[in-house]
């Protein structure tokens, strides 16, 4: 418990002067956060080391690349580069031919990268254009996933009986979820009328509620992955904590979910 307090004292420290100053230096943090995810999904299919080490360079680069596109944009209109993506395929898919051997790199492997990078990639390019577009709207949306989770927790602990996925997490339980939905709704749409406004509140707490559900599925998105790779944690780069795919799995999947909802707030 010690450790997991220390360390949440020091992301604490480190995050949120750069979320508030904004720009390259959290374009920077933001991006070393996504190489930490990729490294973590790189290890937790490839804990033998199998695959080549030029082909997870060039996943790191690509993770690079994706994280600045559009970076510099205050807009939240969200564009894609397709000709990014089509070389992105040919980058991972085309090696398959070259390295000529199933048991170096093969085309699960390949698919895998491709999907890796694609969903690292744009998941935390979101979150520096969202920094971009508006502090506050940044502000909204790590309050979602804060208060869901914390109340998720202590609801779960306190009247928790009905398992909600017990093949994929055990411990996470029905009243634990609408506890922490309903008060990750009430705060951050609380937050989002009070500071930033301009719609009527039915349709914030509406879009609110749907996020912080999201935000949840997420989370048991990435615990079905560490199931299925029979890992407690993504890794120990965050004492206490586990890796970087632990502490961000369900601000990944509400940031994906809010550029689809925005037009609605």
């Amino acid at each position: 418990m010690k450790t997991r307090v220390i360390s949440a004292i020091i992301l604490i420290a480190v995050l949120v002067p750069l979320l508030i100053i904004g720009g390259t230096p959290f374009k920077v943090l933001v991006t070393v956060l996504a190489l930490g995810g990729a490294y973590e999904l790189l290890h937790i299919k490839d804990k033998d080391d199998k695959i080549p080490k030029y082909m997870k360079l060039l996943v790191y680069l690509a993770v690079i690349v994706l994280c600045y596109n559009n970076s510099g944009e205050l807009t939240s209109d969200y564009t894609i580069n397709y000709k990014m993506i089509s070389c992105m395929i040919f980058l991972f898919l085309f090696p398959i031919v070259f390295i000529n051997d199933n048991d170096k790199y093969n085309v699960n492997d390949a698919l895998y990268l491709v999907a890796s990078v694609l969903f690292i990639g744009f998941s935390f390019n979101l979150i520096i254009i969202a920094r971009n577009y508006d502090l506050n709207y940044l502000i909204y949306l790590l309050l979602i996933t804060t208060i869901t989770d914390t109340f998720a927790l202590f609801t779960g602990k306190l009247v928790g009986n009905h398992k909600l996925c017990p093949s994929i997490s055990p411990n996470k339980t029905i009243e634990g979820s609408l506890g922490g939905s309903i008060m990750g709704t009430f705060v951050a749409s609380a937050f989002y009328f009070t500071v930033i406004g301009s719609h009527s509140l039915p349709v914030v707490i509406g879009v609110t509620f749907v996020l912080s559900v999201i935000g949840q599925i997420g989370d048991l998105v990435f615990s079905a992955i560490k199931r299925y790779y029979k890992q407690k944690d993504f890794s120990e780069l965050i004492p206490g904590h586990g890796g970087i795919l632990d502490r961000f799995d369900s601000l990944i999947f509400v940031v994906l979910a809010f550029i689809l909802l925005i037009d609605f707030i």
